[in-house]
């Protein structure tokens, strides 16, 4: 993450075992467990009244529902005026509240896991970056210990999550193998990264070096050979998806920052050409097909050293 060039992200930290005491402090029956934690996965889309609403679409009991988010509030309160702590200190004081609230109980266990997990990144490069949130429930039902996910400021969701899974992979080997892993969610990193603008320019320019535009519907095959050709000539190449306006096509390979584009008209398809536009220059030129490629490294040669 910081390699990418993220700063402000969060690598938020729970356990089910610790969710399961909270649960049952609050009165939540057992066999209602799993489908609370479903409700509670939505928390940080939907917010307190929305997870109490879903808590009542399942037919969890609402004084209990509304005991669980008291319960997390309280945990998570801190003075307005107090100075921004640190992650260190944030996870001290949670997991402090954690304890007087389980106390000596059957899921003592994992919260001292949970500690310990807390107390070893606070000894890493990544102790400001973990944080330990009871309210992390990651819906899935296979998870059976620590649960993570990678969380940025103004967006609903996370980047990556995973967990400790200790029965799944035995579901299917037929032993018992204990198991965490996680996944990241590599296309919303690439959304967010390209909102904020994150990208070095050389590689949000440099993506594509041409765009084949598509006439119209009967030449979408000719259209496609032709990006055949031109990548076998060492080029990157996009075909526009339909046949549409030629201002609306010359539009979207601008906002893509594509510095050319290959229009393959009837009339030019009859002459054996494809008609080259340079869009940082707005120069267009008829080029005999068999040469497209090579015209176009020419010119993007002094740029790209390519």
């Amino acid at each position: 993450m910081t390699r990418l060039g993220f700063s402000d992200f969060r690598m938020v930290l729970n356990h089910r075992g610790v969710l399961a005491g909270l649960l049952s402090i609050a009165g939540i029956a057992p066999s209602q467990h799993e489908t609370a934690l479903v409700a509670l996965d939505k928390f940080d889309k939907i917010g307190e009244a929305g997870v109490i609403a879903e808590f009542g679409a399942r037919q969890i009991d609402p004084l209990a529902g509304r005991q669980l988010i008291s319960i997390l509030r309280n945990i998570f309160a801190w003075p307005q005026d107090a100075a921004p702590p640190s992650a260190v200190t944030i996870n001290r004081v949670r997991l402090g509240e954690l304890r007087d609230l389980l106390g000596p109980t059957e899921f003592a266990g994992a919260l001292d896991e949970l500690a310990g997990i807390a107390d070893l990144v606070a000894e890493t490069p990544a102790a400001e970056h973990v944080v330990v949130d009871p309210r992390l429930a990651r819906g899935l039902s296979y998870y059976t210990g620590a649960i993570m996910e990678v969380a940025v400021p103004d967006l609903a969701g996370s980047l990556g999550g995973g967990g400790r899974y200790d029965n799944l992979v035995g579901m299917f080997l037929g032993r018992d193998v204990p198991a965490c892993g996680f996944s990241l969610g590599l296309e919303r990193i690439i959304v967010v990264m390209t909102e904020r603008e994150m990208f070095p320019e050389a590689l949000a320019g440099g993506a594509v070096d041409v765009m084949v535009m598509l006439w119209n519907d009967e030449g979408r095959g000719d259209a496609l050979a032709l990006a055949s050709e031109l990548r076998r000539g060492g080029l990157r190449v996009d075909v526009y998806p339909e046949a549409d306006k030629l201002g609306k096509q010359f539009k979207y390979a601008s906002s893509r920052h594509v510095p050319f584009v290959a229009i393959l008209g009837d009339d030019e398809r009859a002459r054996g050409e494809v008609a080259v536009k340079d869009l940082r220059s707005a120069a267009q030129v008829p080029v005999p097909r068999a040469q497209v490629a090579a015209f176009i490294r020419g010119r993007l040669a002094p740029e790209t050293g390519r």
